[in-house]
C-alpha cells in the first residue's frame, strides 16, 4: 500500500487541518442552514450562531489533540493511506461524540445517543469534503518521491569531497564500515538497497550526528527510527533488530547501548 506524502505530517499541514477544516464547517452550517440541521440544535438565528462556534471550538480542540502528536512523530510515522484515512475517520467520529455531549448537556430534552446519530450525520455530511481537498492538494502539490524538505536529506561526499548520493534521513537503515569504505543501507520504496562510498567512520560522523544517525558501534551507525527492538544473542552480544523484513541485525557496544535505548 502506497504511504502517504509526508507533506500532510508537516507543521503547515497541522495548521490547515485546524483553522481549515473547522471554518469550513462553520461556513457550511450557517451558509446552508438546511432545516433539519436548525431543528436539531433548536435555536434561532442567534443560538444557531453560537452553537456552531461552540462545537467548531470543539472540532479545533480534538485536531489539535490529534494532529499536533501526528505531526511530532512524523519521522517515524509512514502511513498508508488506509491508515491515514482511519485516522481521519477516528477524528470526525471522536468530534461528533463530543459534539453530541454538549448538545445533549445544552438542551436536556435532547438525549447523548440521538444527538450522537445527528452529530454522526452532520459531521459526514460535510467533513469529507475539506479532508479530501487537503489530502488531494498535498498529493499533488508535493509528490512523495520529491517532498523531503530540503534539511531532512542526507548529503554524502567521497573523500575527494564529490557528491556522489543524496537520500532522505529516513530511509537510512544502517551504515558499516569496509575498509576503505563506508556501506550506507537504505530504502528504495520497500526495497533496501546498499551504497559503497569511499569514506570513513570519522569523515561521515557530522553528518550523521546532524540528522539523528546514531553510532551504535566501531564500525556502525543505526538509525534508531528503524530499531524495533535491543537484544542479546547467544553469545551476549547486544543486537539491534530493524523493523525491515529480513534485515540484518546491527550489533550493538555496551558503550553505546545506554544512548540508543533511551532513543527508542
Amino acid at each position: 500500500m502506497a504511504k502517504i506524502p509526508a507533506s500532510l505530517l508537516s507543521v503547515p499541514t497541522l495548521l490547515l487541518h485546524v483553522l481549515a477544516i473547522p471554518v469550513f464547517y462553520l461556513g457550511f452550517i450557517l451558509l446552508y442552514r438546511s432545516q433539519w440541521m436548525v431543528r436539531f440544535m433548536q435555536a434561532d438565528n442567534e443560538m444557531l450562531v453560537f452553537n456552531s462556534l461552540m462545537v467548531m471550538c470543539i472540532m479545533i480542540g480534538v485536531l489539535c489533540a490529534s494532529r499536533i502528536p501526528m505531526t511530532a512523530c512524523r519521522k517515524h510515522l509512514r502511513l498508508t493511506w488506509w491508515q491515514y484515512t482511519l485516522w481521519s475517520l477516528a477524528e470526525v467520529v471522536v468530534f461528533s461524540a463530543f459534539a453530541a455531549l454538549y448538545m445533549a448537556l445544552i438542551y436536556g430534552n435532547i438525549g447523548y445517543f440521538p444527538a450522537l446519530g445527528n452529530c454522526l450525520r452532520l459531521s459526514f455530511s460535510i467533513l469529507p469534503y475539506p479532508y479530501l481537498i487537503i489530502a488531494m492538494l498535498m498529493a499533488l502539490l508535493r509528490p512523495d518521491e520529491l517532498q523531503a524538505a530540503e534539511e531532512d536529506l542526507v548529503r554524502f561526499a567521497d573523500i575527494t569531497g564529490r557528491l556522489k548520493l543524496v537520500i532522505a534521513h529516513d530511509v537510512i537503515l544502517y551504515i558499516e564500515a569496509q575498509e576503505n569504505y563506508v556501506s550506507i543501507h537504505y530504502l528504495e520504496g520497500e526495497s533496501p538497497k546498499e551504497y559503497s562510498l569511499r569514506q570513513s567512520m570519522r569523515g561521515i560522523e557530522e553528518l550523521m550526528e546532524r540528522h539523528g544517525i546514531v553510532r551504535c558501534q566501531r564500525s556502525y551507525y543505526v538509525n534508531p527510527s528503524h530499531v524495533k527492538v535491543l537484544r542479546r544473542d547467544k553469545e551476549g552480544i547486544i543486537q539491534a533488530e530493524l523493523d525491515i523484513a529480513n534485515a540484518k541485525s546491527v550489533p550493538v557496544s555496551p558503550k553505546y547501548y545506554e544512548q540508543l535505548s533511551r532513543m527508542l
